[in-house]
């Protein structure tokens, strides 16, 4: 079990690597190409569709080939994404070849992040404690690592090429390598849609037999029930109410951190006259304090719930975010984004959470939040780009303000529900 908990971990934390890795590096991207803050947008976009087709898919894929090889398959991708991306900034000084990158890197980061988080969620059931919001801080702890690595290297002028090799390598190696040890399913026949069962379990001697996967009926009437195949799951999770607005939850939330993710760096610069070495350096309190709420929210979450934790949540993003974008002083723009970040800490994990209570949707209901979700986190921030060109990139983060005011109202949502039969689920 300690090998699995571990081997996921690495999974998150190599994810948040690949991610800090290119977007502390965005001001110099910006400046060795020339672009204005509406072209920095339309390369983001190229990331985001194909995130966006990619996500789409996830569930059908994470089903297919289970969520190991989808996991190193991803994680491949996303290493080789990163060193296009440093060929076209340092080399070929080409914005084309970077929206190449950017495509193989959208592709490959939006299914291993649903891997991930279906096996994150299969080891929640399994150690029958929250421990989501631990694997998305190992995911915060990454972020923190690589955009430290990202501020020396802006500091030194390291070019992005030699940065990104690296961190492509490195990504890629440690995680194929860890897939080694997880547990969310057995291995199934390569030409045979992945169908795992109630059976499927992981034996540890300490505890017996542990529910990893489940997709079968259960309930009253379970004998009689006809067999799921894999797209009938992810078609009944797309009509889950509750399910669809457990995304709408996350996307404020995730929209929050995304704008960070993309825009801090070059809002401290352009908005608070702040270097590209110090924007680097902003972005890295946002993670850093990302990853405080990340590790301490099981006890936050065990005490209070999820419910008043996400309300939580939700007002502390919009008390930083406004803080941050109304900072008379560059120093209490710092202070605020340590707000932002302990704010948007929770949203997805909570999200993925209540998405995965119910063992038999698990995969396809986490793959539909994961698809709102991330199509927040990855398509807002283009957007604002485009309002950077009218109202100035610091007042354009005035936008997720209204969705994070939409995340509070739906928090009663994120509750812990029982699993339910599947009368009810094919009755909606």
């Amino acid at each position: 079990m300690l090998r699995w908990r571990v081997a996921v971990l690495a999974s998150y934390a190599a994810s948040g690597v690949a991610f800090a890795t290119w977007v502390s590096r965005l001001p110099a991207i910006r400046d060795g190409l020339d672009l204005t803050p509406g072209g920095i947008g339309l390369l983001l976009m190229c990331m985001t569709v194909a995130s966006f087709i990619s996500i789409s898919a996830s569930g059908l894929i994470v089903l297919r080939l289970g969520p190991k090889l989808t996991t190193r398959i991803g994680s491949c991708m996303v290493g080789a994404g990163l060193v296009i991306v440093g060929i076209g900034a340092s080399i070929a000084a080409s914005p084309l070849v970077v929206a190449a990158g950017l495509v193989v890197l959208g592709l490959g980061t939006a299914s291993w992040n649903t891997a991930s988080n279906v096996e994150g969620a299969a080891l929640e059931r399994g150690l029958e404690r929250h421990i989501m919001p631990h694997l998305h801080g190992a995911f915060s702890l990454g972020t923190v690592a690589a955009a430290g690595f990202g501020a020396w290297a802006a500091a030194v002028d390291m070019p992005v090429f030699w940065h990104f090799l690296v961190v492509g390598v490195v990504v890629a190696s440690s995680v194929v390598t860890a897939s080694f040890w997880f547990r969310a399913e057995k291995s199934a026949p390569a030409a045979a849609p992945y169908k795992p069962r109630e059976t499927d379990t992981f034996q540890d001697p300490s505890t017996g037999p542990l529910p990893i996967v489940s997709v079968q009926p259960s309930g009253a009437g379970a004998e009689t029930a006809p067999p799921l195949d894999n797209k009938r799951l992810v078609a009944l999770a797309w009509r889950d109410r509750r399910t669809l607005l457990i995304g709408v939850l996350v996307l404020g939330l995730a929209l929050a951190e995304g704008a960070a993710g993309d825009w801090v760096a070059l809002a401290l610069a352009d908005g608070h006259g702040q270097s590209d070495a110090a924007g680097a350096v902003g972005y890295g309190v946002f993670v850093t304090f990302m990853t405080v709420g990340r590790f301490t929210g099981t006890v936050v979450l065990d005490r209070f719930g999820r419910v008043r934790v996400m309300r939580w949540c939700s007002a502390t993003a919009v008390v930083g975010l406004a803080l941050f974008v109304f900072s008379p002083v560059p120093w209490l723009a710092f202070v605020a984004l340590a707000v932002w970040g302990l704010g948007a800490s929770l949203g997805f994990p909570v999200g993925m959470s209540a998405a995965a209570d119910d063992p038999v949707h698990a995969a396809a209901r986490v793959s539909v939040v994961s698809t709102i979700g991330y199509g927040a986190f990855l398509c807002g921030p283009p957007l604002l780009g485009l309002l950077a060109e009218h109202f100035g990139i610091l007042h354009s983060l005035l936008a997720p303000l209204v969705l994070l005011v939409v995340s509070f109202f739906l928090a009663p949502l994120a509750g812990k529900q029982k699993a339910a039969s599947m009368e009810s689920s094919e009755s909606r």
